[in-house]
């Protein structure tokens, strides 16, 4: 076994399995803070496309990544220490990983300084271990067959030297190839140099023979998908102008120049899936950037031109992009009605000027709200930016016949239209019509059939809620779509839709949707290959539905609902542009999540033939990460709430047999940890509720203990899930378990029009049965929630004195002022959430003002017996922070015990370390007080006054 780069100590403990830092087994620590910081989280794993390897990014909380790069035999495992984000060559041979500058770094650097720290990008070999180191990189990509790589330095910076600029040298990559030079001679019209416009280093490595080709100015690339050949264009404005198209291809790089121009920028590029042709769009490079309008080229490897047509009301601008079919038939472009010019205020220039009305009224400050605006003006300034880089589809059919007239799939009125591979329709869709609706009712759209040689529009179907966006079959012959309860399947050439669900007795809407809003479908799985059918989900079982007889059969054969168990296709091929398809016959991969016990299976299932097969039956929660493109190897996770999420590799029908490729369970081993169980119990309302009770370490049979009460909607899914090892807003569980706590994490089930009248009584009902349990201390139980979490703990602490102590982060304390308030992220209002969305009041204020106040906590504040602590970000981008204000003031008012944490120029959930650490630290104190008699810190006791802090210099 090959292990590189890992001190001798720790690559030990990686193969015996004894812990990264060689701790023994048989005296558990105490898990601390500092162990949680440190503690190495698994990102979402690449897999080879031929399924060859691995690589993983290992995060810890606080302090830098290091990245796995494993072969599956594990004939080769290697772990680069402050490695990100890797990406894999198809054959698994190389990896290659983002080297950011280290936290280190970035935390003792000013603004200034933090600026220049740019991130570098290792390549390594897996069959020899050799590794290349590169500083300054911005970007880096394999072709699609992984024969090529492509790394894209920054931009070379620029420095004042007794005030004049001067351009530093060029930083070239470290690498023995020179970058080709400017073979343009010196221009007597040289175009004005535009910062948007320029282009920085880019170097080619094939990766059979190791040769390298590095390039300077280069502003854009682009691997054919077939073949061994990369595009790039080249441009640099100034005394010597430069504009130029290559073609490179094969071991050798070997190059020619399709295009060089002294005066036209050359813009968005793409290559053939052949390597044959390049499409890209050029204007005059005189042109300040966001002024110049494009022309769109094709240009073949022999150097011949083909220009597109121009159109009377549509054009090219900078943002256009260009996208050639996985077929090479159709190059799809972006096209805007017209080059917007950047608006600019009227400037004073003379005294008269200071005068002169329209250029003062020119400098106004001013935003206009109109009743009939389509968004609200906060959510119109948040799309003005993508408005202004959007692009509407258009497609260019290639071929001898075609011609060089481009067909408008989108417009102002049907804007989007998703790229894919069908070759006569595309989906569109619109959320026009229903932009000022949506300030109250939430997300809608209509979807339309788009015509690929035509741009004719057909609408479909109107008014789709945002859950229920329709699927299209692979050959674009049938849609289906779920609506108003039902599954409906579209015969595009019949021109008819046909109702799958009708006549059965099963319902496809969501069972357990309890908003005040239509309930969505469960969803759609694979199309069956020539559309022959499709997949759709009930909540438990899988149904297979044929497109001509529009009959249908449970594929799992009704085993999903009889136990309880909701099964769902898993381990397929991702691909956003052509979505996997299934055959007659096929086997495929089920995963099962049980609602009885909480734990996951997999099963085995075959395309056309009702019944299922286990394969992998254990209780655990399982998830799969990976699927190769190019073989039936998958990697899975399996946990439980004491055991980490291990990776696992098998092949799709061979779970069962599975190989661990990871040990990063071995951090835990080290501590002492608590262990989950399932509790059910019912409701005051005569409803059944599950929840999940984390035991302490040590937990002692017949002893109470405090309890933490921690919840948001449905929890008892997370009964074998690890612990998320950060510190945030959140309680660590692990970490109060380690400290004497157990952890109750309750369901909770919501009454439209009483959300929270609800929850209290499942929260009550709930710590009830761990009283009765004799697990509880009833004198001793803590709340905690944040956001929706935060407004159920403050409402909860009006309604009942069962809870010692209580932590509301970020919650909505009086409804009828949250309302019409602003979620400033996006920009949108809040109304939709009460009328349709999560606060299910289901009604505006105006016709229901009662309710409002009914569900305020704000008006109930004299009921308070609860000591409570407030958080809230004073930048909160979801709640408006003056909600948790209000409920501060009415307590103060009313002379509860309340303490208002305000943590400066933070969003809806903490971001900055030291904030998020404080919190956790103040939090944990406050419980430790009120629920195991701790002594009050200062700041609990007295608060705390306010200061200035000097900034280091």
């Amino acid at each position: 076994m090959i292990l590189k780069t890992l001190p001798l100590v720790r690559a030990l403990a990686l193969c015996l399995g004894t812990g990264f830092w060689g701790q023994s087994l048989a005296t558990p620590q105490t898990l601390s803070l500092q162990d949680i910081m440190a503690f190495e989280t698994a990102k979402t794993p690449v897999l080879a496309d031929n399924g060859h390897s691995f690589a993983v990014e290992l995060e810890p909380d606080r302090g830098d990544s290091r990245t796995l790069v494993q072969t599956l035999d594990k004939n080769a495992s290697y772990s680069i220490a402050g490695a990100s984000a890797p990406i894999l060559s198809a054959d698994g041979r190389f990896a290659a990983m983002k080297l950011a500058p280290s936290l280190l770094a970035m935390e003792s650097s000013d603004a200034k300084a933090k600026k220049a720290l740019k991130a570098g990008m290792v390549l390594l070999d897996l069959t020899t271990g050799a590794e290349q180191r590169f500083e300054r990189v911005k970007s880096f990509a394999f072709s699609e067959q992984g024969d090529l790589l492509a790394i894209w330095f920054e931009a070379a910076e620029e420095k004042k030297v007794e005030d004049k600029k001067v351009e530093e040298p060029k930083q070239e990559p470290q690498s023995p190839a020179e970058p080709e030079k400017s073979k343009a001679a010196n221009s007597n019209k040289a175009s004005k140099p535009n910062k948007a416009d320029a282009g920085s280093n880019l170097t080619l490595i094939a990766l059979g023979s190791g040769k390298q080709l590095s390039f300077s100015d280069v502003t854009g690339y682009s691997f054919a998908r077939e073949t061994m050949a990369v595009a790039l264009v080249r441009n640099q404005s100034g005394d010597t102008p430069l504009h130029q198209l290559l073609l490179l291809s094969g071991d050798t790089l070997s190059s020619s120049t399709l295009l060089d121009s002294k005066d036209q920028h050359l813009g968005a590029l793409a290559l053939s899936p052949d390597g044959k042709a390049v499409a890209l769009t050029m204007g005059d490079a005189a042109v300040d950037t966001d002024e110049r309008e494009y022309q769109l080229l094709l240009i073949d490897d022999s150097g011949k031109r083909k220009q597109a047509a121009k159109a009377k009301d549509w054009t090219l601008n900078r943002y256009g992009s260009v996208q050639f079919s996985r077929d090479g038939k159709r190059l799809f472009v972006g096209r805007v009605p017209q080059v917007s010019k950047p608006i600019s205020r009227k400037q004073f220039k003379t005294e008269a000027d200071l005068r002169d009305e329209a250029i003062l009224v020119d400098n106004r400050g001013l935003k206009v709200w109109h009743g009939r605006d389509p968004l609200i003006k906060p959510n119109e300034i948040k799309e003005y930016s993508k408005e202004i880089e959007r692009t509407y589809l258009a497609v260019w059919h290639l071929g001898n016949d075609a011609g060089n007239k481009l067909v408008q799939l989108a417009d102002s009125q049907v804007p989007d239209v998703t790229v894919t591979e069908q070759r006569r329709f595309l989906l569109g869709s619109s959320n026009k019509p229903y932009q000022l609706m949506s300030t109250w009712a939430g997300a809608f759209r209509d979807y339309y059939l788009v015509d690929v040689n035509t741009g004719r529009k057909q609408l479909l179907v109107a008014q789709l809620d945002s859950d229920s966006e329709p699927t299209l079959s692979g050959d674009g012959r049938f849609l289906a779509y779920f609506q108003q309860g039902q599954v409906y399947l579209y015969d595009i050439a019949a021109g008819r839709r046909f109702n799958l669900s009708g006549k059965l007795k099963v319902s496809f809407a969501d069972e357990d949707h309890d908003y005040p809003s239509s309930a969505p479908g469960y969803g759609f799985g694979p199309w069956l290959e020539d559309s022959a059918g499709i997949l759709v989900y009930d909540k438990y079982d899988i149904w297979q539905f044929d497109s001509r007889s529009h009959e249908g059969f449970m594929l799992t054969a009704g085993e999903g609902r009889r136990q309880q168990l909701q099964l769902r296709v898993a381990g397929l091929v991702e691909d956003a542009l052509q979505p996997s398809t299934i055959k007659p016959g096929e086997t495929l991969l089920l995963h099962g999540y049980s609602w009885a016990s909480k734990a996951d299976s997999f099963w085995q299932a075959s395309v056309g033939s009702a019944g299922i097969k286990p394969l992998l039956q254990e209780e655990q929660k399982l998830t799969v990460l990976a699927r190769a493109k190019h073989s039936e190897q998958i990697l899975f996770s399996k946990e439980r709430y004491d055991r980490y999420p291990d990776i696992h590799s098998a092949k799709l029908t061979q779970v069962a047999q599975a190989v661990q490729q990871t040990d990063l369970d071995a951090q835990r081993r080290q501590f002492g940890w608590g262990q989950s169980e399932l509790v059910h119990w019912t409701n005051t309302d005569g409803k059944p509720l599950d929840g999940v009770l984390i035991k302490p370490v040590g937990y002692q049979e017949g002893k109470r203990y405090p309890v933490l009460v921690y919840f948001y909607r449905f929890m008892s899914d997370r009964l074998h899930a690890f612990p998320q090892m950060k510190v945030n807003h959140r309680p660590n569980f692990a970490w109060y378990a380690a400290n004497g706590y157990a952890i109750f994490l309750p369901d909770i089930r919501f009454e439209i029009g009483y959300p929270g009248n609800s929850s209290v009584q499942a929260l009550t009902s709930g710590v009830q049965k761990l009283i009765e349990m004799g697990i509880a201390d009833p004198k001793a139980v803590g709340l905690q929630g944040h956001s929706w979490g935060g407004y159920q703990t403050a409402f909860a602490v009006t309604q009942t004195h069962l809870f010692a102590a209580a932590v509301t982060g970020a919650p909505v304390s009086n409804m009828t002022s949250a309302y019409s308030g602003i979620r400033l992220g996006t920009g949108l209002a809040r109304q939709f959430q009460y009328e349709t969305g999560q606060s299910r009041i289901g009604e505006s204020l105006m016709s229901a003002p009662q309710k409002y106040i009914e569900n305020s906590p704000v008006f109930y504040v004299d009921r308070i017996k609860t000591p409570l602590m407030i958080m809230f970000g004073d930048r909160d981008d979801a709640v408006p922070w003056d909600q948790g204000v209000e409920l501060y003031l009415a307590m103060r008012r009313a002379g509860k015990e309340v303490v208002f944490l305000q943590y400066e120029d933070e969003p809806h959930h903490l971001k900055k370390y030291p904030n998020k650490l404080d919190y956790s630290l103040k939090m944990m104190a406050f419980f430790d007080h009120f629920l195991k008699g701790a002594p009050a810190p200062e700041w609990l006791e007295k608060g705390e006054p306010y200061r200035e802090y000097k900034d280091a210099e």
